[in-house]
């Protein structure tokens, strides 16, 4: 076997003993990855398409490199040092087997708080090479003359390697992070985000090393009543992290970043990457313009976006007919699905509703006849439009989270604030959401601390950074942010028994909050504030917004479901505090979830 060196990146930046096509351009990546990844086309729009195995990032394969006995320390499972050795020893024999690697030499962030990461990937990764150089920024962004001709020293690693499978290792992958030498190991996975999130889960300890916090965030400079601030959100992919940054509020309203900012002493927030990872389920020109023209640009990358006969767009596609599986059967057999499943589909042997239930989830062998809701465009910030200067970031004053609740107890209120830098270190730390499309087949509801599943050591810390960080920030707003639903779920909707939080309702209360006309109330049960509603300053809010969405007690009582409602409080607050106090929380944050 070969020899694993598992040495830092700018100790050893070439470990391989094989040949490296470094920074190749993207015209070259293009034709690499026509070439080399399976299941990779052109659109009708001239971009590239992947369809990938896998539909989501695998956190269950994901394991810390350390002995089990310090499996309390990290966020994901351990796997034992001699065991992680073995398997990097068969990846590493395989990579010098094949001979190249596909090199892409970066940094995430601009300013003097930039990080230089190295991603190496074998030729079937070609396509995910071509959507993680767009993401980065160039050595030449950021570089002197003098430091550009001197050997390129990453401070991190990721390293990829979708097509060699691990039959001994559940799911036949892994996601090896070795913190000790800041190098994550992709083998097996084919799906994008195990590369941005590799690079990303590294970054969030190296941050936190220096006294900072990465957040789960989108941002964006809203300027209003004449005076620029910076936004972040918060939320889980699926959320709409990315359609709350885009929407506008105030006079103008310029994206920074769709995914990961940095928190620092002081207030400063620096960004990460140089351009967007967006959900495409959903999308539409008149509710979300800026990612829907940006995903149609040639110079856009897309993976698991579903694409007609002639290569054009669905954004909302379901369920697939027996003359659609037909046409996709190669790439969907590619990519796993069982052959005698889909060639009797086809035939008309077996039925969509006998393999799909009424929610959409197919029975297990039969995920191919329902298309994935979690398809993704890679956009470059240059096509972005109306994109802040990211050398020119305004103060941060306006933090939020978003909650995508759903079922027939969905209680959230469409939009609170927090009362105190605890409070809102409480809510962060939960990340309440319903799992969505971005979770595969894993749905209901879930916590994450800060959204953060990402964060590679102990989740606890999150919420002390935070609280010292926040504190140090001037008149510094917080919020939670529904964009889920009430009382249900679209079914619901559908039959006139629940209500949607739609783009537009988000976009008029996110509106109200910055410019500061809403008149706030204590909620009566969990004490932070939400709309009051019978207060005349908000008569504008609620010509745009359902009361029932901003103070939901209303949608349950007009429904004669308060029995429901009371269960909900009942359960919230004792579940609440049980999560908080499993990862140690300090005890003045939890005391802000009533008992």
């Amino acid at each position: 076997m070969s020899k694993v060196k598992r040495v830092p990146p700018d100790e050893e930046p070439h470990p391989f003993n094989v040949a490296y096509i470094k920074n190749p351009s993207q015209a070259d990546l293009r034709r690499l990855a026509l070439e080399h990844s399976p299941a990779c086309y052109v659109t009708k729009y001239g971009n590239i398409n992947k369809i990938a195995r896998n539909k989501a990032r695998k956190a269950q394969y994901t394991y810390v490199i350390a002995p089990e006995r310090d499996a309390h320390l990290y966020s994901s499972k351990v796997i034992e040092p001699d065991r992680a050795e073995r398997i990097l020893s068969r990846v590493w024999e395989y990579v010098e087997l094949q001979g190249k690697l596909i090199e892409i030499q970066g940094y995430y962030g601009l300013d003097e708080r930039r990080f230089p990461i190295q991603w190496l990937y074998t030729m079937p990764c070609a396509n995910i090479a071509g959507m993680q150089q767009i993401l980065s920024f160039p050595r030449d962004a950021v570089e002197t003359p003098e430091q550009l001709a001197e050997e390129y020293k990453p401070v991190i690693r990721v390293v990829m390697v979708p097509e060699f499978p691990l039959p001994d290792v559940p799911g036949r992958q892994a996601i090896i992070v070795d913190l000790e030498n800041y190098t994550t190991y992709v083998i097996g996975a084919d799906y994008f985000g195990e590369s941005k999130k590799g690079a990303l889960r590294m970054l969030n300890d190296y941050v936190y090393q220096r006294g900072g916090l990465v957040l789960h965030a989108g941002a964006k400079a809203v300027t209003i009543g004449g005076e620029r601030i910076t936004m972040t959100v918060m939320g889980l992919s699926g959320t709409g992290k990315t359609t709350t940054t885009f929407s506008k509020q105030g006079e103008l309203t310029q994206p920074i970043q769709d995914d990961m900012v940095c928190l620092w002493p002081g207030g400063k927030i620096t960004i990460t990457e140089n351009g967007a990872f967006a959900k495409t389920w959903g999308l539409k020109e008149e509710s979300e313009p800026i990612i829907y023209k940006g995903t149609l640009d040639p110079a856009a990358w897309l993976e698991n976006v579903y694409t007609d006969a002639e290569g054009g767009f669905d954004f909302s596609k379901e369920r697939l007919t027996p003359e659609e599986v037909k046409r996709l059967r190669d790439y969907l057999i590619i990519t796993g699905a069982l052959p005698e499943n889909v060639d009797a589909y086809i035939r008309g042997e077996v039925k969509l509703e006998d393999k799909v239930d009424e929610y959409g989830i197919p029975e297990d062998g039969w995920d191919f006849l329902v298309w994935t809701q979690n398809g993704r465009s890679v956009i470059p910030m240059s096509r972005i439009g109306g994109a802040a200067d990211l050398r020119d970031i305004p103060s941060v004053r306006s933090m939020g989270i978003l909650n995508r609740d759903e079922g027939p107890d969905a209680a959230m209120p469409g939009i609170v604030r927090f009362v105190s830098t605890e409070q809102a270190a409480a809510y962060f730390m939960l990340g309440e959401t319903t799992k969505t499309s971005a979770a595969g087949k894993e749905r209901g509801r879930t916590r994450s601390p800060f959204t953060q599943p990402f964060f590679p050591k102990a989740m606890g810390l999150q919420a002390i950074r935070f609280a010292e960080l926040s504190v140090q920030i001037p008149n510094l707003q917080t919020w939670l942010m529904n964009t889920g639903y009430i009382g249900g779920d679209a079914n619901d909707v559908e039959a006139g028994k629940a209500l949607k939080v739609k783009i537009r309702h988000s976009s008029a209360m996110l509106e109200g909050m910055l410019a500061g006309k809403i008149a706030w109330k204590p909620d009566p049960d969990f004490g932070y504030e939400i709309v009051d509603v019978e207060a005349k300053e908000n008569a504008d809010l609620l010509k745009k917004v359902p009361a029932e969405i901003l103070n939901p007690i209303l949608f349950f009582e007009k429904n004669k479901k308060m029995d429901v409602y009371s269960n909900w409080v009942k359960t919230m607050k004792f579940k609440r505090r049980e999560f908080l106090q499993t990862y140690r929380v300090d005890p003045r944050i939890i005391a802000t979830i009533p008992e």
